[in-house]
C-alpha cells in the first residue's frame, strides 16, 4: 500500500489543534485483572467520541476547492457520520450522510447537529451506502469511505503513532477491527518506528469478515452485536494486504466477552466505551496466557454507545455474576408467610428489588403459592446463604435462570 510513515507523521502535522491528542495511560487495575501490562489508548474521548474524526479531516482537508464546493456524501450509522459531519462544518464542506432507516434517534440527531443533512435509506448500511454513492454520482460529489481510503487510513494512523511516542516499550498492540482502516493505519505507523511489536486484530465473532477473507473464504456476516462500530461485512482492499503482511493474528470474541469488557470499563476504569471500543480488552480478558506479561496497549476506539444498551448491559453483567438473582420460592397461601420470606431474605443481607406473588395458576395447589423475588446480592456464596436459611425455614427455592450460577444450584 502507497501509506508510509511519512504520509502518518504528515497527518499529524495536519491534526494539531483539529483533533484532540487523546491521552494514553496505564491501567493498574486492569493489569491486574488480565496478567498483562495494560496501556490504553482512550479514543473514546475524542472530538466525537471516535478515532474517525482523524481519517475524516485530513480525507476532507485534501479536497480542491472545488470538490468542497460541490459536497461530500456519506455512508454510516453512527461515528464516521460524526466525524465527517464534524470537520465538513469546520471547512465550510456542505454534507449528506445516508443513514439505514434503523438507525436511532439519537444518532440521527447528534449527526444533524454537526451540521450534516442525513437521509434515512434502506434497512441496513449496504443499501444506505449504494444510496450515497448513487447520489455522489448523480450530484459530482465525493464520496467519503469510512475505511478503504489512504488519506483516511493515514489520519487513522495517527492514533498508533502517538501510541508509540508515549509508549516506546509497548510489545503488543490490540486493535479493533471493522473494514481495517483503524488496524492498517496502526499497523503501518507502529511497524515504522518498532519493527518487532506484534499487532493483534480482534473481530466480533458475528463479523469475521476480514479473517474470512484472509483465508481466501468469502467475507460477511449476520446478526445483532453491540460492537455495530465493527460490524463489517466487506473489509477494505486496500486496508487488507496490510492487515495481511503486519498483523499476526485476528481474534474473535463474542457477544458475551464483549458485554463483560463494556461492563469492566465502566466498573473498573471509569471508562464509557461501546462495544467496538471495548474489543481489545474483550480479546485480551479472553486470552491472557497470550499477553500475560507483556506490555501491551489496548485501542479504546470509542464511547459511543446508547444509554439504554448500556444499563441493559450492566444489569445482564450483574446477574451473571451473581449480584443480580431471580429466586422461586414455594409458600402456604397464609397470612404473614410472604412477610417471613422478605424477612429472612432482608436479615441475610439480600436487597429485595422485585416480588411477583403467583397463587391464581392452575398448576399451583390451591392451598399454595409461588413468590419469584428478584435480590440484590454480593456474590455466589452470598446467593447459597440465603438460599439455605430460605430451605432451613422451610420454605423450598431455586435459582431461576439468567446467571451464572443456574447450573451451579
Amino acid at each position: 500500500m502507497a501509506v508510509t510513515i511519512d504520509d502518518i507523521r504528515a497527518a499529524a502535522e495536519a491534526l494539531e489543534g483539529k483533533v484532540s491528542r487523546t491521552p494514553g495511560l496505564r491501567s493498574p487495575v486492569l493489569s491486574e485483572l488480565t496478567g498483562a501490562d495494560i496501556v490504553l489508548k482512550l479514543e473514546n474521548l475524542q472530538v466525537t467520541g471516535s478515532f474517525k474524526p482523524r481519517g475524516a479531516y485530513i480525507k476532507l482537508s485534501g479536497l480542491t476547492e472545488e470538490e468542497k464546493k460541490s459536497g461530500v456524501v456519506a455512508a454510516s450509522a453512527g461515528n464516521h457520520a460524526q466525524g465527517v459531519a464534524y470537520h465538513a462544518r469546520q471547512l465550510g464542506v456542505p454534507a449528506t450522510i445516508y443513514m439505514p432507516e434503523t438507525t436511532p434517534f439519537t444518532k440521527v440527531g447528534r449527526t444533524e447537529a454537526l451540521g450534516a443533512k442525513v437521509v434515512l435509506s434502506g434497512e441496513g448500511l449496504a443499501e444506505a451506502r449504494e444510496a450515497a454513492l448513487e447520489q455522489a454520482d448523480r450530484e459530482g460529489q465525493s464520496f467519503i469511505h469510512p475505511y478503504d481510503d489512504e488519506k483516511i487510513i493515514s489520519g487513522q494512523g495517527t492514533v498508533g503513532l502517538e501510541m508509540l511516542n508515549d509508549f516506546p516499550d509497548l510489545e503488543a498492540l490490540v486493535v479493533p477491527i471493522g473494514g481495517g482502516g483503524l488496524a492498517a493505519g496502526i499497523a503501518v505507523a507502529a511497524k515504522a518506528l518498532k519493527p518487532d511489536i506484534e499487532i493483534v486484530g480482534v473481530e466480533a465473532a458475528l463479523y469475521p469478515s476480514m479473517s474470512q477473507a484472509l483465508a481466501g473464504e468469502t467475507p460477511g456476516g449476520e446478526g445483532q452485536t453491540i460492537a455495530e462500530g465493527i460490524a463489517v461485512k466487506a473489509p477494505g482492499d486496500l486496508t487488507r494486504p496490510v492487515i495481511a503482511e503486519m498483523v499476526s493474528d485476528i481474534l474473535l470474541v463474542d457477544e458475551a466477552a464483549l458485554e463483560c469488557a463494556t461492563q469492566t470499563y465502566l466498573e473498573e476504569q471509569r471508562l464509557v466505551t461501546e462495544g467496538a471500543g471495548a474489543a481489545s480488552l474483550a480479546a485480551v480478558m479472553e486470552n491472557k496466557d497470550r499477553f500475560e506479561g507483556r506490555k501491551t496497549g489496548l485501542i479504546v476506539s470509542g464511547g459511543n454507545i446508547d444509554s439504554r444498551l448500556l444499563s441493559s448491559i450492566l444489569m445482564r453483567g450483574l446477574a451473571r455474576e451473581g449480584r443480580m438473582v431471580r429466586f422461586r420460592v414455594e409458600i402456604t397461601d397464609s397470612p404473614g408467610v410472604l412477610s417471613k420470606v422478605s424477612g429472612l431474605i432482608g436479615d441475610s443481607g439480600g436487597n429485595i428489588v422485585e416480588v411477583y406473588h403467583q397463587r391464581l395458576f392452575y398448576d399451583v395447589p390451591v392451598k399454595q403459592a409461588e413468590v419469584d423475588v428478584v435480590v440484590e446480592t454480593v456474590d455466589a456464596s452470598h446467593v447459597s446463604e440465603i438460599m439455605e436459611k430460605l430451605e432451613t425455614a422451610g420454605y423450598p427455592v431455586r435459582l431461576l435462570g439468567g446467571t451464572s450460577l443456574t447450573d451451579e444450584s
